[in-house]
């Protein structure tokens, strides 16, 4: 039996790389600049200087992809030859099965499909179906509307599938439909008229008008007969409830479309006009749901429904609700609660019974709802048992893996995004089904000795049954994030759990709308609280110091949070969407603080705030190796107490 031992860090690692870069070095960041500019001539002349370094499979692979359309078969199997079992192989394979698929070689394509690996790609999915001659016309066209309905943006393999097999009759016109309806109400007209032309391009043009202004189209419109007019009448209705849900009801309303429109389609565009209202967070979104039948809403206007019935406390309608999703959506945590706590309303032993059942299926640390469902059966969130150590086999495992190591590196010299899809690759997509428990533990054991915390957490949260809470709540920094965090009077688990969401500890990370650092601070909030904390001669390229990151962090974090009357919820989302947003969502009735997150209209911040709150108990669980509810963290949300202070209108 192999010893059960952690050696120290040195002992499997030694860097690759010293501070400053190589030659080699420079020259793949340089490659990385000539791929993004599609530059072939500076990367083929980049190429050698790469040459025998850990990291030349990408540089081979940024060179070839440059000019893959040129390239010959014959340098391409070559290039996947050498490169065999690694994650770049199978990027360029992936990369050459869409060309493939693009100029219609359904013969090579076939060749190459059984060795694509990853098999993640929806556009390669879809040209399978194409180049799939041997099956059933029908049980391909039974596979196409998971991938194409799912797909946002208008591709042309999914695209080329559903044209095929409308030609042979196998997919309905109503797949096609069903398509240009999600795009518009998700304001993709490129995808809507994509759609739309394959069963006739000469209506483009209509759809692009239903798209730029669907009042004039409607006015127009006296009669919708035909299927045509009347899939146009409901893509006008839908854009029209994008855009304007009251006006989109009182046209709905009216006798001719009543009378016109079958219930499927009126159902659909009350779905719709719901759905928009109960993100303006009105009173009215039950009243337009009331107008739909469950069987033709689409799970999204499912969950707006449920979220709408929550909030109205109108538990049958959310239990229905829920019942009428796909089996998929339903089993999710979020509607399992709910279903569960609707069950509970009914107060009878066998609904008890079931929400219990309902209960224990989803409780545990991991996540917001998996927390309340523990609370909900009277456990308390507690750190578990930590798994058995890893040996000295395991760790070595990881430690000298290719992949993971050629990861680390290209994270390390400042190729993050190249670093991160491999290291995803190598763990989860290399073989099916990902790497086992205790290889991702290892795996995870290896980030979190180089310090690349996001892919250390990411990493230990793929286990199923061994869970390592301390590698995925890591505490870096502690003394600072306690210390400072204790000074202004914040709880440390809270610092913790914000910062575990906004960057996974990266000192470097940047949004993409510029908020930078530990704790995700735009420039012109770091300098307005820079202020307020008498913090001289602050300059905003310091916000990615980290002491000054997390002293500006933790202000800024305690000013919303006396804001907001000490509400951790509240607070949480006005870090993440400003204070303004969160001060109008408040209005309105006094709610369980959970009804009110499910409520936030914007999916990031509704997904960002219980992951904070979820996290913070989490980290109070290990700081204080306590139990810890969650609910203690949550209690209600509603308008502004007449005896609470002024709302701070200067808060950024």
């Amino acid at each position: 039996m192999v010893a059960a031992i952690l050696l120290p860090v040195t002992a499997l690692w030694t860097p690759v790389a010293a501070q400053t870069p190589s030659a080699a070095e420079r020259a793949l960041l340089d490659m990385r600049q000539a791929f993004q500019a599609r530059n072939t001539q500076r990367l083929t002349a980049l190429l050698p200087q790469v040459t025998g370094h850990p990291l030349e499979p990408l540089a081979g692979y940024w060179e070839l992809t440059a000019r893959l359309p040129n390239a010959a078969p014959q340098e391409i199997r070559a290039f996947m030859r050498r490169w065999a079992g690694t994650y770049y192989e199978d990027r360029l394979r992936n990369d050459w099965l869409l060309e493939l698929g693009k100029a219609r070689d359904w013969a090579t394509f076939r060749e190459e499909l059984p060795l694509f690996r990853m098999n993640d790609d929806r556009e390669v999915a879809c040209y399978a179906l194409v180049a799939d001659t041997e099956r059933p016309a029908a049980e391909r066209a039974a596979e196409l509307p998971a991938l194409w309905l799912a797909q946002r943006r208008a591709d042309d393999g999914c695209a080329l599938a559903a044209e095929r097999l409308l030609a042979t009759g196998a997919l309905p016109a109503d797949v096609v439909w069903r398509r240009a309806r999600l795009a518009m109400e998700r304001n993709q007209p490129a995808i809507a008229t994509q759609a739309v032309a394959l069963l006739d391009p000469s209506w483009v043009p209509l759809v692009q008008t239903v798209h730029s202004d669907p009042e004039r189209y409607l006015d127009e419109k006296v009669t919708a007969i035909r299927t045509r007019t009347k899939e146009l009448v409901t893509l006008a209705l839908i854009r029209l409830a994008v855009r304007d849900p009251e006006a989109a009801a009182a046209e709905a309303s009216k006798l001719r479309w009543k009378a016109q429109l079958t219930q499927e389609e009126q159902s659909w565009v009350w779905g719709v006009i719901g759905r928009r209202l109960a993100q303006r967070l009105s009173p009215d979104a039950m009243e337009a749901f009331a107008k739909a039948r469950h069987e033709h809403l689409s799970d999204e206007h499912l969950a707006w429904r449920v979220r709408a019935a929550l909030r109205a406390g109108a538990w049958s309608d959310v239990h229905d609700t829920i019942m009428a999703m796909s089996p998929a959506q339903r089993d999710e945590p979020v509607w399992t609660y709910w279903l569960a706590r609707a069950l509970l309303a009914q107060g009878h032993p066998a609904a008890r019974a079931q929400a219990h059942a309902l209960f224990d299926r989803i409780a545990g640390p991991q996540g917001f709802y998996e927390q309340l469902a523990l609370e909900a059966l009277g456990r308390p969130v507690t750190v578990p048992a930590a798994p058995a150590p890893l040996t000295l086999a395991e760790v070595a495992a990881a430690r000298t893996h290719p992949g993971l190591q050629r990861a680390l590196l290209a994270i390390q010299i400042g190729l993050r995004t190249e670093g991160v899809r491999e290291w995803h690759y190598t763990v989860a997509l290399h073989t099916p089904g990902g790497m086992s428990d205790r290889e991702l533990l290892a795996a995870a054991d290896f980030a979190c000795s180089r310090e690349v915390w996001d892919r250390c957490i990411n990493t230990s949260k793929r286990t199923t049954t061994e869970i390592d809470h301390r590698q995925r709540f890591p505490m870096p920094f502690r003394d600072a994030v306690v210390r400072r965090s204790q000074e202004i009077g914040l709880d440390p688990a809270y610092v913790y759990g914000l910062i575990r969401q906004e960057s996974r500890f990266i000192m470097d990370a940047r949004s993409h709308v510029g908020a930078s650092g530990l704790m995700q601070v735009m420039p012109a909030t770091a300098t307005w609280t820079a202020r307020q904390i008498g913090l001289r001669n602050f300059r905003p390229e310091q916000i990615t110091d980290r002491d000054i990151n997390i002293t500006i962090g933790t202000a800024y974090l305690k000013l919303a949070l006396d804001d907001f009357e000490g509400s951790m919820p509240l607070a949480a989302a006005a870090y993440n969407a400003g204070p303004g947003r969160p001060r109008q969502w408040r209005n309105g009735p006094i709610l369980e603080a959970a009804v009110w997150i499910e409520n936030i209209p914007f999916e990031e911040t509704r997904d960002y705030v219980k992951r904070v709150l979820a996290n913070t108990t989490n980290y109070a669980a290990l700081i204080t190796g306590q139990p810890q509810r969650l609910s203690s963290r949550l209690g209600t949300v509603g308008p502004r107490p007449a005896t609470a202070r002024a709302p701070n209108t200067d808060l950024p």
